[in-house]
């Protein structure tokens, strides 16, 4: 099995692609902050257990960890290839099952449903398949008064780049196409 890694814009974390799928198209992604947290996932769990491993984001054909500050790649890359090898080699399951995957509580007002509904195409379609290429995930979280609220996972989470795409390109491609939006906002 040959897993290539390739780095993010965000220097705290590496893209793991196994060459398989991960999560498959029809879950999405799951990010895992803490150990506690994983065990939802053999997978994070194995994956958590390596020194310095911070968070594990989980995405449809790829792995993307997070690292501690002081821990350098050349120290971690072995050993979390290593664990995901061995995990996916033995065959053992990425999630222990699918009621772990439960879906993100959006808020709204039900007035906004048809703007909420182009507002999540345009993420979708425009900016989540961006965003998957540099490891992480966008998820939206509500709509209120003209301000969208998106949550930032994996690579994206504490992206040193990630206020100027949430500001410069997500708001600017949002405020084109509904003009009703006025801000967009991480949670």
């Amino acid at each position: 099995m040959f897993i290539q890694t390739e780095t993010t814009p965000n220097p705290a974390t590496l893209k793991f692609l196994p060459g398989r799928d991960v999560l498959g198209g029809d879950f999405g992604s799951v990010d895992f902050t803490d150990a506690e947290a994983a065990k939802a996932s053999p997978l994070a769990t194995r994956l958590f257990a390596v020194p310095g491993v911070d968070g594990v984001f989980l995405g449809a054909d790829f792995v993307t960890v997070t690292k501690s500050d002081p821990r350098d790649w050349t120290e971690l890359k072995p050993a979390l290839l290593g664990a995901i090898m061995e995990h996916f080699m033995a065959g053992l399951p990425v999630m222990n099952d699918a009621a772990s995957m439960a879906g993100v509580e959006e808020t709204y007002d039900p007035a906004d449903a048809p703007l909420v509904g182009q507002i999540k195409e345009l993420i979708d379609t425009r900016v989540r398949p961006a965003v998957a290429q540099d490891g992480g995930d966008i998820i939206f979280r509500g709509f209120e008064r003209g301000v969208v609220f998106l949550q930032m996972q994996g690579s994206c989470s504490g992206c040193p780049s990630s206020t100027a795409t949430l500001r410069y390109g997500i708001e600017n491609m949002l405020k084109h196409y509904v003009p009703e939006v006025s801000e967009v906002r991480a949670v």
